[in-house]
């Protein structure tokens, strides 16, 4: 299980190659993003707010003066959305599709199309975003797609009899479940992959607790933004900064010696911090009857499937 050491220092040029980050302008998609781009990779900011996308791609370049990164509008939680960036992309070889936008802990809310926001966001908009930009990452030769999850997804259990907590709803429960999907999809994908004979490499990674504003989102909603400050400032002290979270993400989009249906994290104080490597994952997470199941769901949910030819 263990994978040799990794840092950026051991990553390749990716001239020549394009990678589409979700959620890329703040916390650990912004530096996943823009260590890409400072590798040579044409970078796209796939953002569901554009003021900000445009505050991060200015960043970006500022720090990155040579980078070739663009803005792509993308609300995940409205599939309409999704169609429309997933088209922008169409005939466009994507090397690395790298899903890493996501919410954490919120009230009970819906997305555009009626589903739970967490479980919505989380996991069905990028399923329906990569199997509709599928087409574009099978002209490329090495393509990649990274799912990014959480430690949380060891409490998660998926339940299909109501996926969306229009029963019962608990903020955490369906935090986990999202997450959880996120791998059960990771690893799916990869078996869905092979089935076909593609090229295409599907791995999942988690920061560990690292100091973004993810956590501070569901309390804010709430009116709550002093205790959303402390508890990303907490995660910041007690895990690792977004910087060090970041590198599981990357290490699992770079590293050529990390084989598909990895999970890539932190190995140190309890998987919160550290140097990313190969890392467990929770049974749950490694059940092939529930990942074709939740396969199912996502593409009755989302109208998507995957054409593999």
């Amino acid at each position: 299980m263990r994978s040799p050491s990794w840092q950026l220092s051991d990553a390749f040029d990716q001239s020549g190659r394009t990678a589409v980050v979700t959620g890329a302008n703040s916390g650990i998609g912004f530096v996943a993003a823009r260590e890409l781009a400072r590798l040579g990779a044409r970078t796209v900011l796939a953002c569901r707010d554009h003021g900000r996308g445009e505050r991060a791609l200015q960043r970006l370049r500022s720090e990155v003066p040579r980078a070739r990164v663009e803005l792509l509008r993308l609300d995940l939680a409205d599939l309409a959305s999704v169609r429309e960036a997933a088209e922008s992309l169409r005939g466009e070889r994507v090397d690395l599709l790298v899903n890493n936008a996501g919410v954490m802990a919120l009230p009970y809310r819906t997305t555009a199309d009626g589903f739970e926001m967490q479980f919505g966001t989380n996991h069905l908009g990028h399923f329906a975003l990569t199997g509709l930009v599928l087409p574009s990452l099978l002209t490329a030769p090495d393509p990649r797609v990274v799912t990014v999850s959480s430690g949380l997804h060891q409490f998660g259990r998926m339940n299909f009899g109501d996926p969306h907590g229009r029963r019962r709803y608990g903020r955490w429960t369906s935090y986990s479940q999202s997450k959880l999907a996120n791998l059960l999809f990771s690893g799916e994908l990869q078996r869905a992959a092979n089935r076909s004979g593609a090229s295409l490499r599907s791995v999942a990674a988690h920061p560990g607790m690292a100091g973004t504003n993810l956590a501070a989102v569901g309390p804010a909603l709430q009116g709550r933004e002093r205790l959303g400050a402390f508890l990303s400032r907490a995660a910041g002290t007690l895990g690792q900064s977004e910087e060090m979270g970041a590198l599981a993400t990357l290490r699992a989009a770079l590293d050529p010696r990390i084989p598909g249906d990895s999970y890539i994290g932190p190995t140190g104080l309890f998987g919160l911090r550290g140097a990313p490597r190969r890392c467990p994952r929770a049974s749950a997470a490694r059940d092939r009857q529930a990942a074709k199941r939740l396969w199912e769901l996502s593409e009755e949910q989302t109208g998507v499937t995957y054409a593999w030819e």
